[in-house]
């Protein structure tokens, strides 16, 4: 299967006083196939603009997202910052929402084990931890069974052993069910531990400025002196990036 072409010529806003403002300017960048790839870029930049015009939710701009030249509708999953479940059903309902008539409820069981939340499928929302509700958002993304995955800061205020054991549980669910995933961040070492490539973008108006691969083997991923290692090579050998970290 080809790459997703991600090309956005320009996307503007209007401010006040009748201006406009840039947030994207000619940024392309490629999706292959069951890829992780993980952006990075200062606060403001357009980071979430990017991915509501990838999900079809902000058609307003000049460019395409496109497949051997023609216009893509895939089918896409998009895990926001809230969690977003609803509080009036159990952990088991919020994911049966998203479920067709053909889709068994053998799907949900499988994704409830993968995530570690067999025991609390029956809990409302109101009960649960922040790290649990998180891992039932991302369960909801999983069972559409998405050609593309968005993440926006999916684990922002989680503390460091809640977030390493839901980034263990992403991953070890992804490999099981592959797909592209694009993770907004601005943790480096996030990026660095989750992704397959990292792809930085400038203040706004929004471009790349770089796109490095991660050459750490997934099993040395939960070594935090690899991670630390690739972290500082990465920013003594690309110094353009230090100033949106």
């Amino acid at each position: 299967m080809n790459d997703i072409l991600i090309n956005i010529k320009h996307k503007h806003y209007d401010s006040t006083h009748s201006t406009q403002h840039n947030t994207i300017e000619n940024l392309k960048f490629s999706l292959p196939s069951n890829e992780f790839i993980c952006l990075i870029g200062p606060s403001g930049c357009g980071k979430t603009t990017l991915l509501n015009i990838i999900a079809q939710l902000d058609n307003d701009f000049e460019g395409e997202i496109s497949q051997d030249g023609q216009a893509l509708h895939p089918n896409i999953g998009y895990i926001f910052q809230n969690p977003r479940l609803l509080p009036w059903r159990t952990v088991r309902e919020n994911i049966e929402l998203v479920l067709n008539k053909e889709q068994s409820s053998d799907c949900v069981n499988l994704l409830l084990k993968s995530m570690q939340l067999e025991e609390s499928q029956n809990k409302y929302p109101q009960h649960l931890s922040l790290g649990m509700s998180r891992r039932v958002s991302i369960i909801r993304a999983f069972a559409i069974n998405p050609k593309i995955l968005l993440m926006d800061e999916p684990f922002v205020s989680l503390d460091a052993p809640t977030a390493r054991q839901v980034h263990e549980l992403l991953i070890k669910l992804w490999l099981q069910r592959p797909h592209t995933i694009l993770f907004v961040t601005h943790d480096l070492r996030e990026a660095i531990t989750l992704a397959d490539r990292l792809v930085f973008l400038s203040p706004s108006p929004m471009s790349v400025i770089s796109e490095i691969k991660v050459d750490i083997a997934r099993e040395n991923r939960n070594n935090e002196n690899e991670i630390e290692g690739f972290r500082q090579k990465l920013l003594q050998n690309h110094p353009e990036i230090n100033d949106l970290l």
